[in-house]
């Protein structure tokens, strides 16, 4: 077996084992899988352990295993090493005032998620924070208070009621037209993915959809084709404006039915549109489905990790072959690039020639502009670094086609006057993101 087949054969026989013997004690379990899990450290597992703790928590709920989570009726923060995309979505109908992570970063999936749910998060040592007790959680200044004094409390309070204002005061403005003190016109899509995220997207005041991740479509299980035109029909039906990107797994994004290679370092190895190489068959179903959901509409299909104008051809021609096999009329298709990798910085001219729009993915370029992973917990990057302006720039003044941005930098206030001043006219942000980042722009 090669190591990713290993890897998950030991998951397996793990499971299976506790399960044959009729064990009925959760822990033990847990224990079985994790012992697993800690003897592959160093090997592929390791680095997807949180979609195999996710897949785990899956696995107890279907067979009727798994610990009943309840959450306090009243106001709390939640302390947690890390969370799963499955306990986030569990936080939705909750009173959760904020969450402090001990093992993640805030570039992180899990952080960038809390981010698009509008929960307020840190990253903090959560082993030092006294349970029961009331503490005071600023993640705009990045602080947790352990025994807030009576003033504090009342500033926080303060705090809170501004903010509170100054949101009513954005959202009662969320469906207006953002312009500049100037009159341009800025252009504010949404960052989503799946339906429910596109609907929130709709009611928050989007004017289109400039990042739909597609992830969501690909869980435990590998979906039909079926499954797959019938979620993104439903998603295609919310907006006029929509840009699709194409799965994009690797690095601290995994799938257990996908065979990746293994690799030292994830984040440099097989992602994006790579995948095209080894996994043609899973893409081709996923092309097929968007271009049948589409319904004739014109959307936008945007390819990820590409780092050459070969590449970016071979997808697009891969695209077109499928169409082609399924007689369907793809004219009404725009194929463009997220830019995320460096090297794509020095080829734009090249560029220009064969895509027809350009998304800049700040997450990922920055990580590799700097060489800091960045779900790394000890290492920051620094996205308002002059670096990464300056490679904006370059893009935006080389580029004769449409160029939006759709990383995180595009939500942060004291980044979106730099961006409008570089030229940039389309920001894409998460939907709990959409009503400030309107107003912002009505300031500037």
């Amino acid at each position: 077996l090669e190591a990713q087949g290993t890897d998950i054969a030991l998951a397996q026989k793990a499971l299976l084992s506790s399960l044959e013997e009729k064990s009925t004690s959760l822990e033990t379990l847990e224990q079985n899988i994790y012992k697993e899990i800690e003897a592959l450290q160093g090997t592929k597992l390791s680095a997807k352990s949180v979609d195999y703790q996710d897949i785990l928590q899956q696995v107890k709920k279907a067979l009727g295993l798994e610990v009943k989570v309840t959450f306090p009726k009243d106001a709390f923060i939640l302390l947690a090493d890390d969370l799963l995309p499955s306990e986030i979505a569990m936080l939705a109908n909750t009173q959760v005032q904020g969450v402090i992570l001990k093992e993640t970063s805030i570039n992180s999936h899990t952080a960038i998620l809390l981010r698009a749910s509008g929960i307020a998060s840190l990253i903090a040592d959560t082993s030092k924070i006294p349970l029961d007790r009331e503490i005071l959680l600023d993640s705009f200044a990045g602080l947790v208070v352990l025994t807030p004094s009576s003033d504090d409390i009342q500033k926080a309070k303060a705090l809170q009621e501004k903010t509170k204002v100054q949101k009513a005061h954005s959202a009662s403005k969320r469906f207006d037209t953002a312009l500049t003190h100037s009159g341009k016109q800025i252009k504010v899509l949404a960052n989503v993915g799946d339906v429910q995220s596109a609907n929130i997207a709709k009611e928050e005041g989007a004017e289109g959809i400039g990042l739909l991740r597609t992830e969501f479509l690909f869980k435990s299980v590998k979906p039909s084709l079926q499954a797959q035109t019938d979620a993104l029909r439903e998603i295609f039906s919310t907006f006029d404006d929509i840009t699709v990107r194409t799965l994009d797994v690797g690095g601290d994004k995994a799938l257990p039915y996908i065979d990746i290679p293994l690799e030292s370092n994830p984040f440099l190895g097989f992602r994006g549109v790579r995948l095209f190489r080894t996994h043609p068959q899973i893409l081709a179903e996923q092309l097929h489905a968007i271009f049948v959901a589409s319904e004739g509409k014109k959307i936008k299909i945007m390819f990820p990790m590409v780092s050459n104008v070969e590449e970016f051809n071979k997808a697009k021609s891969f695209a077109q072959e499928v169409a082609k096999k399924h007689n369907i009329d793809i004219r009404n298709i725009d194929f463009g690039i997220m830019i995320e990798v460096p090297s794509v910085l020095f080829l734009i001219d090249a560029f220009n020639e064969v895509v027809d729009f350009y998304s800049i993915g700040t997450n990922d370029l920055t990580q590799y502009l700097f060489a800091i992973e960045r779900t790394h917990p000890l290492l920051k990057v620094d996205e308002l670094s002059p670096v990464v302006f300056s490679a904006l720039e370059s893009v935006v003044k080389q580029s004769t086609k449409p160029v939006s941005i759709c990383g995180e930098l595009a939500a942060n206030t004291d980044a979106i006057e730099k961006l409008i001043d570089l030229g940039l006219t389309t920001l894409s942000v998460s939907p709990k993101s959409i009503a400030q980042t309107k107003e912002t722009i009505r300031h500037v």
